[in-house]
This record gives structure tokens, sequence and C-alpha cells, in this order.
């Protein structure tokens, strides 16, 4: 009788870089020290077993192809490249990196974050277990997902291209240091105008993009809280048509406590009235 094999998020390579890519953004809007870029550079490197996988990863979320035989080619191709990847060292080197992510940050936190494709880094995880467990089910059905994903037509993403990650990580640490500034300088002068409420909403959505409870508990909170502030301007507004414009946003606010999940335009609504409401407050100087 064969093994299953359990899909585990915390040892899945495509999940923990997603996941650390995510947390440099987080990072840089808390102005917090580069901990995730660090993580990234030293574990995520050509030279680890981890950045071979990831590699591997990589190659099967983003290549495309018409038919299925090519598809089932190049899985073949990824299978036999990765046989040649230091398991032990590989389980090593993800042991390591989870101790210090917990070392790091809210290990519960980081890792409730929502990836958008779980199900096909979870295949890949599971296809690579193949290897070393039994269990023909869970590799025929891992296979069928990657081979559905590498078949099917692709809405084009924004990315930074290939060649340009490539030419960074060959760059000298120095210069490596130098560029994440720049991108830190530049993220902070764009955002520079956000209120504080603004830029904690921001962060708060990052890290807690799973849309779990604690993220919605927070859109709540803080939808009644701005709803009481534009409340408390209504009677300082003398002009008509800017009241009639202010008890509509004020009505309108009850749809950032629908749905069971926050959804991308409630977060942006909410951002909205932050700004809504430090416009009165300035005009009213309160």
């Amino acid at each position: 009788m064969s093994n299953k094999i359990k899909h585990s998020k915390v040892r899945n390579t495509g999940i923990l870089f997603e996941l650390l890519t995510r947390q440099i953004t987080a990072d840089i809007i808390e102005n917090k020290d580069g901990l995730a870029v660090d993580l990234l550079k030293k574990y995520f490197s050509p030279k680890t077993q981890l950045g071979k996988e990831y590699e591997l990863y990589r190659i099967l979320t983003t290549e495309t192809y018409s038919s299925e035989n090519k598809a089932n080619h190049l899985i073949n191709a990824v299978m036999k490249t990765y046989n040649k990847i230091n398991r032990s060292q590989l389980r090593r080197e993800k042991y390591n990196l989870v101790n210090e992510i917990k070392n790091s940050y809210n290990i519960n936190d980081f890792f409730m974050a929502r990836i958008g494709n779980y199900k096909l880094n979870a295949s890949i995880y599971k296809l690579f277990e193949s290897i070393t467990i039994s269990d023909p089910s869970s590799e025929t059905n891992a296979r069928y997902t990657i081979v559905e994903s590498i078949t099917k037509k692709k809405i084009k993403r924004v990315s930074v291209p290939t060649k340009t990650i490539e030419n960074y990580k060959k760059s000298d640490k120095d210069l490596r240091l130098l560029t994440y500034q720049v991108l830190v300088e530049k993220f902070n002068k764009k955002y520079k105008k956000l209120s504080e409420s603004q830029r904690d909403l921001l962060r708060k959505y990052i890290n807690n993009i799973s849309n779990t409870n604690s993220l919605k508990e927070n859109n709540e909170k803080e939808s009644i809280t701005v709803k009481k502030q534009l409340q408390s301007f209504l009677p300082s507004i003398d002009d008509e048509v800017t009241s009639i414009k202010l008890k509509e946003a004020i009505r309108q606010s009850d749809k950032l406590l629908r749905g069971r999940i926050v959804e991308d335009n409630q977060v942006m609504t909410l951002m909205r009235y932050y700004e809504l409401s430090k416009e009165l407050k300035d005009v009213a100087g309160k």
C-alpha cells in the first residue's frame, strides 16, 4: 500500500519564495531593514539547492506550450534535472530558512497569506515528492494540473524581465544594496503623502492578503471609525451640495462591511475615505 503525499506549505519552495518577495514590500512600507531581502539573497542564489529547486518551480509555472506532448516533455526534463539536486542539503536549507523566518517574523502571519497560484505550486511540490514517496494517484493528479497550466492560454503578467533579474543577481553586493536603497527611496517618495491610517491599511493588506479573519476584522473596525469621522463633519458643512455628497458617501460606506472576504475594491474605497476624512479635517481645522 502506497503512502499518501501530503502538501507542506512550509516546505514548498515556490511558496516560500513568493512569501518572501511579498514580505519585502511589507518591509519597505514599514521602513524596516531588508530582512526578507537578505534571506532571499542567502537562500535563493543559483549556488544553493533551494535556488536550483526554485528555478525548476519557475520553469513549470511560467513556461507555456500549445501541446500536451511538449508539456510532458518539459516536465520530464525538469524531473531529470531535479534528480541532480542534493535533497539532503535541500532539506537542511529549507529547515534553516524557516528557522530564520521564525526569528524575524510572526511565523503564523507570514504563512497565512493567500497564494494566487497555490494549486499549481502544491502540484509541483507533490510531483517532486513522488520521486521518494510512491503515490500514483497524487502524482497523476499533480502532473495533470501542471500540464493543464502549461498548455492553457495564460493572462500576460506584468513582471520584471528575467534578464533584469539575472543581471541583478550577478551584480556585486554593494551594487545590489544600492539598487535596493533606490527602490525604497522611490517607493517612499511615491507614497510619502499617505496618511498614517492609509499606510497602516496598506501594510495590513499586504501582510494579510490571505483574507484571514484578522484582515476582515480590521477592515470592519476601520470602516466604522471612518464613518463616524465623516458623520462628525456634517454639522460644519454649510454648502448644501457638499452636504448631500458627504451623506451619500457615508451611506455607501456600509458596503465596506459586505462579504465574507475583503475585496481589493473595498481596500481602495477605504483608502479614499481616509483621504476624504483628511481633506475635511483640514478644511474644518480639526
